[in-house]
């Protein structure tokens, strides 16, 4: 058994913006090119946008901006445009469907008490698509490029971004293929896209947890496969499973290994921990399991505060042993796990206050609000 023990920008006045999006029609489509100007006097300035801030939910809100940009012949990606939030098109002929090439980052910008407008670690979802790419065959924008077109669409759209305790501007860069393309060969251009949506508290009290149900039948990926990568193919099976869980009543699903069915890996997209006394236990990002930002974070976290973090195989038996079990994520932050259901036998854990897993989301969101002093300068202020 594998062990690892851890003890600036602003809108331009009038410009010329060029979004490269993709229709879907059937399974048929051609690749367009969407020209709108946008004037920079059309834009309203007031500080909210007129949003009933207390009943956000999750449900997309369409924005002011969005960014784009798209690579040249020679793999260099173009000067990027905002532009008005537009209608974006799929177009599985221009490959975002073709062999997955397509890959998807998931972060927040957050409102501080003070007023400032905050990132949590954006150079590390810059990374992830860079390395992405890479293993894809994909041309990718450079970090700098990443961190510019995110601070860009935020900055553009700040009135969307939630009062103080009231949520968060969820961001989706999203890079895929743009050129047609024979068989499994890479496109010959790629688009950079960024665009945002509001969203609301994931738990607004805190106290809420999820009830999970362990799948077996689905197929994942083997060792070296594309966990480290956040490819818009993987989540095709995982959505069908979803729907099934969620039919019967269970808020996700827990996922085992496909090599041996006996060992836990993820839930969803989200990352999975066991609480056990002192001992904080994670499965190891083996190359099947993404390895989520957030989990990196809370690890840090942890350690910090003196618990010890064990990355290892974890066998689905171990689920019966644990005090707490908690799953991290962009968009959950850090969520509690009410019970686990295993071949027909449900095991339930503590939730609540005075936990773990409460110390954790609340440290965790303290530092991205910057209530809690960034002393690991994880938090970028753009604002």
């Amino acid at each position: 058994m594998a062990l690892r023990c851890l003890s600036q920008s602003s809108t331009t006045s009038s410009y010329l913006s060029k979004i490269w999006g993709f229709r879907m029609h059937g399974t048929k489509a051609a690749a367009s090119v969407v020209e709108e100007h946008v004037s920079g006097a059309e834009r309203e300035d007031e500080e909210y946008a007129d949003v009933d801030w207390d009943k956000l939910g999750f449900s997309l809100v369409r924005t002011d901006y969005m960014f784009a940009t798209r690579s040249c012949r020679d793999g260099n990606f173009e000067q990027g445009y905002l532009s008005r939030y537009g209608n974006i098109e799929l177009n599985p002929a221009a490959g975002i469907l073709n062999y997955g090439q397509g890959l998807i980052e998931g972060m927040k910008a957050y409102r501080g008490e003070d007023g400032r407008i905050l990132l949590f670690r954006p150079e590390l979802n810059a990374m992830r698509m860079k390395i992405g790419a890479e293993r894809m065959c994909m041309h990718s924008p450079s970090v700098h490029q990443f961190i510019e077109g995110v601070k860009q669409t935020v900055l553009a759209n700040r009135r969307w971004v939630p009062p103080p305790g009231k949520g968060s501007l969820y961001l989706r860069p999203l890079l895929f293929g743009t050129g047609a393309s024979l068989g499994v060969a890479a496109a010959p251009e790629y688009t950079f896209l960024v665009f945002g949506s509001p969203v609301q508290n994931y738990f607004k009290e805190g106290t809420a947890a999820l009830n999970l149900y362990v799948e077996k039948v689905i197929p994942r990926a083997y060792l070296g496969g594309t966990g480290g990568v956040k490819a818009i193919s993987n989540y095709g099976p995982v959505l069908e499973v979803m729907r099934r869980a969620k039919s019967r009543g269970f808020s996700d699903v827990l996922y085992l290994d496909a090599e041996t069915g006996k060992n836990i890996e993820e839930v969803s997209a989200a990352n999975i921990f066991l609480v056990k006394g002192n001992i904080i236990v994670t499965p190891v990002t083996s190359g099947t399991i993404l390895g989520g930002i957030t989990r990196k974070s809370v690890i840090e976290i942890a350690l910090d505060l003196g618990y010890k973090v064990e990355e290892r195989r974890v066998p689905v038996e171990e689920l019966k042993e644990a005090e707490e079990v908690f799953c991290t994520g962009t968009a959950a932050g850090v969520a509690s796990v009410g019970s686990i259901t295993y071949q027909n036998t449900r095991t339930e854990y503590k939730v609540g206050d005075g936990i773990v897993t409460q110390q954790l989301r609340s440290i965790l969101l303290g530092i991205q609000t910057g209530s809690i002093q960034d002393t690991k300068n994880w938090v970028l202020q753009i604002a």
